[in-house]
C-alpha cells in the first residue's frame, strides 16, 4: 500500500525515524543498517513495508530496496516475526544473511539473538531457493569465496590489519574478482592496505 516516505527528518534514533510528509509525522522503524546509511540533512527517502495486524499498523523503513526485498523474505518464514527480521538485519549485513542462507551457513544465522537452530534451519530452508533464484547466486562459489574470504580475513588480521579495514579490502578484490585464490586476495588486499 505505501511503498516509499519522501519528507523532512524531525527525529533519528539507531531503531527509528519521524518523517514529516505533507504536515504528517510518519513513524518508520528501521534497523541498525538502515541507521548507518542514513543521510546527512534533512530531505530523505525511505522505501517502506506495512505491517497490519489487529491492533495495530506499523511502518518500517528502509534506505535500500534490497533490504527492504531480504525484510519481507525473512517475514514469510514461519516463527519471524517483524521485529526478529528487523534483529537480524540489524545483527548482519543484508549480504552475510543472503550469503549465510545461500551457503547453508546455520551458525551464522543462529549467532542472532533470539535466533535458535531449529529457526535458522528453516530460514534456510523455507528461502535458499527463492535466494539463489532472486540474486542468482552459483552456491558453489558462494562456499568457495567464503572460505578464502574467511581464510585471507585472518591472515591480514595475523598480520596485524584492523578486521573492517581488511574486510572492506578483501570485498573490494572479491568484487572485481570473485574466484580469487586466497594468496591473490592476500596479495591484493595488501594493496589496498
Amino acid at each position: 500500500m505505501i511503498t516509499h516516505i519522501k519528507g523532512r527528518l524531525i527525529e533519528k534514533n539507531p531503531t527509528d525515524v519521524v518523517i514529516d510528509c505533507g504536515g504528517v509525522g510518519y513513524l518508520l522503524h528501521i534497523s541498525l543498517h538502515t541507521f548507518s546509511l542514513l543521510p546527512e540533512g534533512e530531505l530523505l527517502q525511505l522505501y517502506t513495508h506495512l505491517q497490519i495486524k489487529e491492533d495495530s499498523h506499523t511502518l518500517f523503513g528502509f534506505v535500500e530496496k534490497s533490504e527492504r526485498e531480504i525484510f519481507k523474505l525473512l517475514i514469510s518464514v514461519s516463527g519471524i516475526g517483524a521485529s526478529t527480521a528487523r534483529t537480524m538485519l540489524s545483527s548482519l549485513h543484508p549480504d552475510q544473511i543472503k550469503e549465510a542462507i545461500a551457503s547453508n551457513d546455520v551458525a551464522t544465522i543462529q549467532s542472532i539473538k533470539g535466533i535458535g537452530a531449529k529457526t535458522a534451519q528453516r530460514v534456510i530452508i523455507d528461502l535458499k531457493d527463492k535466494i539463489l533464484k532472486v540474486y542468482n547466486i552459483d552456491e558453489v562459489s558462494v562456499l568457495q569465496s567464503n572460505t578464502n574470504k574467511d581464510e585471507a580475513l585472518s591472515a591480514l588480521e595475523t598480520l596485524g590489519f584492523n578486521r573492517k579495514l581488511a574486510e572492506k579490502a578483501i570485498d573490494r578484490v572479491l568484487k572485481q574478482s570473485p574466484k580469487e585464490t586466497v594468496e591473490n586476495i592476500i596479495k591484493q588486499a595488501l594493496k589496498n592496505l
